[in-house]
């Protein structure tokens, strides 16, 4: 069985972007193109309708490209269990009630039991400064919070 992984919004904007000039973004962009090559297939990959709404944003081209990227990517149930989790990550302050989306792009790979969540959000999701909290809230809520990680981390390491 293939490990799960959780496919966050900005996975799909970085597989899909214009090639750009802005080093930080242009090395995600080719981080996230070597992923999707190479590992993708090692893992069983998953979206949300949450994913899917965010994709459709936008440049109508640009969406377009997002969304046939993700194609392949069942969708998990964004469930009462989900919103009630995302609910009190917002009430135990580990996302900020101004991100609302983020809390639930954290619930959904918690309650579906994914192993990971694999995203470029530093703000929200993939920060050491709230990865303790993201933890305790999902554990003292009966979960396992998944580990949130980025293309480059779920790389595979060839010695």
């Amino acid at each position: 069985m293939k490990p799960s992984v959780y496919i966050e919004t900005t996975i799909a904007s970085y597989l899909t972007a214009r090639p750009t000039r802005d080093l930080i973004a242009a090395a995600r962009q080719e981080t996230t193109v070597e992923w999707w090559e190479t590992r993708r297939a090692d893992f069983d990959c998953y979206i949300s309708q949450i994913v899917l709404n965010e994709v459709h944003d936008g440049d109508a081209d640009a969406a377009e490209l997002r969304l046939n990227a993700l194609r392949d990517c069942p969708a998990l149930p964004i469930t009462d269990e989900v919103a009630a989790l995302a609910d009190l990550l917002i009430a135990e302050k580990a996302v900020p009630a101004k991100a609302g989306d983020d809390a639930v792009h954290i619930a959904i790979p918690a309650v579906h039991r994914m192993a990971y969540l694999l995203t470029w959000n530093f703000k929200h999701i993939a920060n050491a400064v709230i990865a303790t909290k993201l933890r305790d809230v999902c554990a003292r809520a009966g979960y396992i919070c998944p580990v949130i990680c980025t293309p480059e981390e779920l790389m595979e390491i060839k010695p």
